[in-house]
């Protein structure tokens, strides 16, 4: 896994050309215009939330909007409503769909068309049918750095504990006589330990508890941590099949999904209006 240099997070707003506040019709909004917004560099939180607002309010087009303000944003975590919200796992990992939707949910309801937002926060696919090289390019090399790095080491990692869960549903090994259920006894055929072991390894590590109730961001650390303990612990060839198991089982949950989406589109516009253009 590769870190990413902290000053990208962390660094402070520079003293760019500024914009002030302004309703869509051009006019000052009192409200909003002591938010001073740099042309260029890094934003704060209250800035980016602003910029994005600008854009929209401008009719641009919001999804390359939202990815140049994903591309200046220096926060790894904020607490919204009581919520902490850690975009950046272990200084290395980045949820970035977690941040785009923080952003799109400061707009007002109803500013951004709600088929577009389901093909972006649902199924994870850009609106605007752009590639993963435009996607690269528009959020910069650190951050996508960062975001692979939270697809293998949190998104690959929970799709491989799924994978082994469901093996050992097939095999019949259902809660019994003392056997642990298959979504704990996964850890043990996965990372060659048992949870409370692990547990107690990641507290050494880490200096943090995995409690039975704690937020999403939490257990996701837990499990960005695992992937590493199982890149440094398990055999090489182990690894990689295991990685390939994660990955099929993405594929047959992406083909479903890919399915629920032709069905929504179906309901939407009609079948008469659908290419069907299955993969």
């Amino acid at each position: 896994m590769t870190e990413i240099g902290s000053a990208a997070w962390t660094a402070g707003v520079t003293t760019a050309p500024l914009e002030d506040g302004r309703a869509g019709d051009g006019a000052p909004d009192p409200d909003r215009r002591r938010v001073r917004v740099p042309r260029e560099g890094p934003l704060n939180p209250e800035q980016a939330i602003e910029a994005f607002r600008r854009s929209v309010e401008r009719r641009e087009p919001w999804y390359p909007a939202l990815l140049e303000v994903i591309s200046r944003w220096v926060a790894p975590e904020e607490v919204v409503d009581g919520v902490r919200l850690r975009y950046l796992l272990a200084g290395e990992a980045f949820d970035w769909l977690l941040l785009a939707q923080r952003l799109v949910e400061t707009l007002p309801e109803g500013s951004l068309p709600a088929f577009e937002l389901e093909e972006l926060l649902i199924f994870g696919r850009a609106p605007d049918h752009s590639s993963e090289e435009d996607f690269a390019q528009a959020i910069g090399p650190q951050k996508h750095r960062a975001h692979l790095n939270f697809q293998y080491g949190v998104i690959t990692e929970e799709l491989l504990l799924l994978a082994v869960e469901e093996e050992i549903h097939k095999e019949g090994r259902i809660v019994h006589a003392g056997l642990d259920v298959p979504e704990v006894a996964a850890y043990e055929r996965v990372y060659g330990k048992d949870l409370d072991e692990l547990r107690m390894l990641y507290l050494e590590s880490s200096g943090q508890r995995v409690r039975e109730q704690m937020p999403v961001s939490g257990l996701q650390q837990f499990t960005y941590w695992l992937s590493k303990y199982r890149l440094r612990a398990i055999d090489p060839a182990r690894v990689a099949s295991d990685t390939r198991k994660a990955l099929a089982t993405m594929s047959r949950l992406e083909r479903g999904r890919n399915r629920l989406g032709r069905q929504r589109a179906r309901n939407r516009f009609g079948a008469a209006d659908i290419v069907d253009a299955r993969p």
